[in-house]
């Protein structure tokens, strides 16, 4: 089974049962997971800000307005059904501590919390805020999402790892 990076700004979508999806190191990015168990089809965005501010440019993951419709139509482009799509989302951490008026990491949480409401999707699970990074790890085949905080366990978020492979 082999990892896949997914760096900042990158979105990819795969049916491939061999392939997990990984973004490491999200600070105040969000992780953005949508994967339908029934199809073996999954999704891994890594977005690092709320809103583009002329158009999505060449990384259409990069902004939450953008990558939130163009991960949806890649996914059932490889065949997903939109009813069937379970969506969970890690990262948007207070990277700097203390009060902040920029404040991303929630900015960019409500921003893709927006974005899919405007598509019609529902998140069935969430790991955001804090102040420490995570690393996510979505299961093409098995579909899971699984979320590691800095200093702590992997927390599966969605599915289950009963017979998965790590």
């Amino acid at each position: 089974m082999g990892e896949t990076p997914v760096r900042i700004g990158e979105l990819i979508a795969t049916r491939d049962p061999d392939e997990v999806l990984i973004s490491v190191g999200l600070g105040s990015c969000i992780g953005l997971a949508m994967i339908d168990r029934a199809r073996g089809i999954a999704g891994l965005a890594h977005v690092m800000l709320p809103q583009s501010p002329n158009g999505a440019g060449p990384l259409p993951g990069r902004y939450a307005d953008h990558a939130v419709p163009t991960l949806l139509d890649r996914m059932v482009a490889l065949g997903a059904s939109r009813a069937a799509i379970e969506v969970g989302m890690a990262g948007g951490a207070q990277m700097f501590g203390g009060s902040s008026s920029i404040e991303v990491g929630k900015r960019n949480a409500e921003a893709v919390t927006s974005a899919l409401g405007e598509a019609r999707l529902r998140i069935k699970a969430s790991a955001t805020g804090g102040e420490k990074g995570r690393t996510v790890k979505v299961l093409a085949a098995q579909g899971v999402m699984i979320v590691r905080e800095v200093a702590s366990e992997e927390v599966v978020l969605i599915g289950d790892l009963v017979g998965a492979a790590r």
